[in-house]
């Protein structure tokens, strides 16, 4: 690569001097002069897109690039030793759980937003089939009936729009079971091949653990909507500490799951320099709090969801008439204000999000002139334009009232922001010191970058 790197910069020199020879021969005045310059810098630009281009394709074979070096660097540690092939397989294996879990999170935010969470009273840790007759339908419908969700807000319900509700509950429900069966049988293959090292082995038990554990969590969630609220006027809904225990063990997964495929893909983040790494380590320093406000600002959104919060004060920037309202601090103990009182829940998320996206620009503006990776300053670029369109979705969101479709994608881009923020953090490592040793000062093309 490297050798067709150097040939190609050794043509465009040759075109550019070319160019030079012509110009200065036809054209020896001022316009002369002119036009060669002007050649001469879009020749420049191109070579300096080339080399880019160039940088960015190595990002993109990483992973190979890697793997194959580690036979050579007795201080890289793999997580997954037995071959080329078994890391390939590990690893689109991890990528497909993480996508599934994000289809999960999306999945379960339409059920919430459709009010179908409710629709099933009962749960079975193992599932069960669903009516498959006209008197199983009836059965069901009339346990529905009896929920303080139908009393209070479907009264008079039919018996197709319950069928809706039920379906899209029972398909968040198996959808999460068959990604247990989709990480348990290629985990058990896996691990008799003996492809795990230890701390990969663990770690994915651990998560394995967690996933188990989810479903108890959904259920816990749906049981304290399924109780009759304490004050007549109020909504049944499911209790948003409980909800937000719920996402935020999706998250968590989803986390892990995605860190664990990129450090079996990736064993190595992509540097080819000394200057590079300590452009990446002062990312490192920004990137990190930043990635923790991101998280806190998600999960602050839990509770927005769990408030209904969303329903209220559909206005921006100020909260109906005023900037803060006056009963933020009603509840007591204050405390309470945060995760239940909705003008305070909103307020809060606001703020976060405004703080998330301000910090983000920060990030972005602190580190464009670093000496760093092609590949993670795209990546810092992508960021900051999700962020924007993050925070645009949530203004559309609250200002339509709660679309399902703008819901939903605002739950999407939440997760596809943390997405984002994972994959800097990952990127943003420090290299092993095995490879470390074998790097250059500088990077062969950081001179036209």
């Amino acid at each position: 690569m490297a050798m067709r790197s150097l040939i190609t910069r050794s043509r465009l020199g040759g075109l550019i001097g070319r160019s030079s020879t012509l110009g200065l021969r036809y054209f020896t005045g001022a316009g002369g002069r002119f036009f060669v310059e002007k050649m001469e810098k879009e020749l420049t630009e191109k070579m300096k897109y080339m080399a880019e281009k160039e940088n960015f394709r190595q990002f993109r074979n990483l992973s190979t690039a890697s793997f194959s070096s580690a036979k050579d660097a007795p201080g890289l540690k793999l997580l997954v030793t037995s071959g080329r092939h078994a890391q390939r397989a590990v690893g689109i294996w991890l990528f497909t759980s993480a996508a599934w879990v994000f289809s999960m999170v999306v999945l379960g935010g339409v059920t919430r937003l459709t009010r179908s969470g409710l629709s099933m009273t009962d749960w079975k840790f193992t599932g069960s089939l669903p009516p498959l007759s006209d008197e199983a339908w009836v059965v069901e419908f009339e346990k529905y009936k009896q929920s303080p969700e139908y009393q209070r807000v479907n009264k008079g319900m039919s018996l197709a729009d319950f069928k809706f509700i039920y379906w899209m509950e029972y398909a968040h429900r198996m959808w999460g079971r068959a990604l247990g069966i989709m990480y348990a049988l290629p985990f058990s293959y896996f691990l008799q091949k003996g492809y795990f090292t230890l701390q990969l082995g663990l770690r994915l038990s651990g998560l394995f653990a967690l996933g188990a554990g989810q479903g108890l969590i959904g259920w816990w969630m749906v049981k304290s909507g399924l109780e009759e609220p304490k004050s007549e006027y109020a909504e049944p809904r499911v209790s948003p500490y409980r909800l937000a225990a719920h996402l935020t063990s999706a998250f968590v997964i989803y986390s892990g799951l995605l860190w664990t495929a990129l450090s079996v893909v990736m064993p190595e983040p992509p540097s080819e320099s000394v200057a590079w790494v300590q452009g990446a380590a002062k990312v490192k320093r920004l990137a990190l709090p930043v990635s923790i406000l991101v998280g806190i600002t998600a999960v602050s959104g839990a509770f927005v969801a769990g408030n209904d919060a969303g329903r209220a004060f559909n206005t921006f920037p100020k909260m109906g008439d005023t900037w803060i309202p006056e009963d933020i601090l009603s509840l007591k103990p204050i405390i309470r204000n945060f995760f239940e009182n909705t003008s305070t829940v909103q307020l809060d998320h606001r703020i976060l999000a405004t703080a998330t996206l301000f910090s983000i620009g920060g990030l972005w503006w602190s580190t464009r002139k670093l000496n760093i990776h092609p590949a993670i300053r795209n990546l810092l670029r992508t960021t900051m334009s999700m962020a924007a369109l993050q925070v645009t979705l949530g203004i559309s969101t609250l200002l339509l009232y709660v679309p399902v479709s703008l819901g939903s994608a605002h739950q999407a881009g939440a997760l596809t922001l943390l997405t984002l923020m994972i994959l800097l953090n990952h990127a943003v490592r420090r290299p092993s010191s095995a490879l470390l040793k074998t790097m250059p000062s500088v990077a062969k093309a950081a001179s036209y970058s």
